[in-house]
Order: structure tokens, then C-alpha cells, then sequence
């Protein structure tokens, strides 16, 4: 299961690699026209627009597959990603609103790292190398603000009309966390089904390093295309 689990992974991330939308945080052409064309609040549609992003966003699932992976009260599970989703919240809202604008292949490639942060965490590495534990929850929050900001950056690359912009913006991310949500109840079944076998504790290592491994591709990928394309 973990091998299957892992390869899956893999070609999802190699798909979005290859694919037009460059960037984990890319929105497509034909979106990116509906929202240059919008005029006034359309709910409905950037609800649709949030939930897509999300449960295309390979990025954002491989780092919450590394957040719940360990966490296994539904209590836990809950406030964790919480605390994500507010993280990715502000930042989204905020940075439109204020026009706040980074480095594109930049903030995507802190994401990749965020991606191997949380696989490192997951194995133990930060006991054996610094004898401390990070607090999940700061760390989780901190990277939902890059996320967030990440996706506010692209965006900004469209016309985004004023009329209605504050409330297209809500709806866009209330579907964003509907789709977070409904990304979650998968990932959650599959990792407790798995976690009913005994050779779990054997195999979820093998898991962590593949995120480990599609994080470092994820950075690498974005660095290259910010010296390639993006370099100052």
C-alpha cells in the first residue's frame, strides 16, 4: 500500500510539473478569463473556483497528507488544520486586498520546502539533529500564510475588478476550504485504513521520504525556473 500509495503521488506531482500550469499555485487560461471578465459578486462560480484550486493543488495536498499523516485524534486533526486554513486565509485575503506581491517561483519553491519540512518532521529528524520538537501548530499556521500568499501572488497576475472583489474573495476561499475538506475525509480514510494493517509503522517511513523526495522536486523545479526565467 505505501508503494502504491507513494507512486501515485509521484505521477500526480510529475503531471502538474509537465503540465501548462507551471506553478503549483497556477490558475488556467480559461479561469484566469472569467475573472478578469467578472463584474459585481459571483458567489457561486469562485466558490467553484476555490474547490478547484484546492483538489488540483498538489502542493497543498501533499503538505496536508504530511500534516495528518501523525495525528491521530480527530480533535488534533481538526484545530492542525485550523490553524492552516486561517494561516492560508489571511494571507489570500489580505495580500489581494493590500496588492502584496513576492516572487512567484520564489514563494512556490518555499512551498516545496514546506512539503519536506513535514516529512522530516514525520520521521523524527529534528530530535536527532537539533534535540527539539517544533510545535506543530506554529509551524503549520507560519506555512499557511505561504501558501496563502502564494496563491494571492497569481491572482494578482489578472485584472481583478474592485466591484465585488471582497466578496468574490470570500466565496473563494469558502471553496478552497470546502475542497481542503473534502481532500481531507480521502486522505484521512485512506491513512486509517492503512494504519489498520500491521506493517503501517514499518512502511510510513517509505511515505515520508517520497514527500521528502517531491518536495525537493517541487523547490528544485521553481528555482530553476526563477533562474531560467525569473533571476535578477
Amino acid at each position: 500500500m505505501a508503494f502504491r500509495l507513494l507512486l501515485l503521488l509521484s505521477l500526480l506531482c510529475l503531471e502538474g510539473l509537465i503540465s501548462p500550469l507551471a506553478f503549483a499555485h497556477g490558475v488556467d487560461s480559461q479561469d484566469g478569463a472569467f475573472i478578469e471578465q467578472t463584474q459585481g459578486a459571483a458567489i457561486l462560480p469562485f466558490i467553484y473556483l476555490g474547490a478547484k484550486h484546492m483538489v488540483t493543488g498538489y502542493d497543498h495536498l501533499l503538505f496536508l497528507l504530511g500534516v495528518i499523516f501523525l495525528l491521530y485524534r480527530s480533535r488534533d486533526v481538526a484545530i492542525t488544520v485550523s490553524l492552516f486554513a486561517l494561516g492560508h486565509s489571511i494571507t489570500l485575503l489580505v495580500g489581494v486586498l493590500a496588492e502584496w506581491q513576492v516572487n512567484p517561483w520564489l514563494i512556490d519553491a518555499l512551498i516545496g520546502l514546506s512539503v519536506v519540512y513535514k516529512g522530516l518532521d514525520n520521521l523524527g529528524a529534528y530530535k536527532v539533529w537539533f534535540r527539539l520538537q517544533p510545535d506543530i501548530r506554529w509551524a503549520v499556521f507560519l506555512f499557511g500564510l505561504v501558501h496563502g500568499l502564494g496563491l494571492a501572488t497569481k491572482l494578482q497576475e489578472y485584472s481583478l475588478n474592485s466591484e465585488g472583489l471582497f466578496a468574490n474573495l470570500i466565496a473563494f476561499n469558502i471553496g478552497v476550504e470546502l475542497g481542503q475538506a473534502l481532500a481531507l475525509i480521502l486522505m484521512l480514510a485512506l491513512v486509517n485504513l492503512w494504519r489498520s494493517f500491521s506493517v503501517f509503522n514499518r512502511q510510513s517511513a517509505y511515505l515520508n521520504l517520497g514527500l521528502i523526495f517531491l518536495g525537493f522536486l517541487l523547490a528544485g523545479y521553481q528555482l530553476t525556473g526563477f533562474v531560467i526565467e525569473g533571476g535578477v
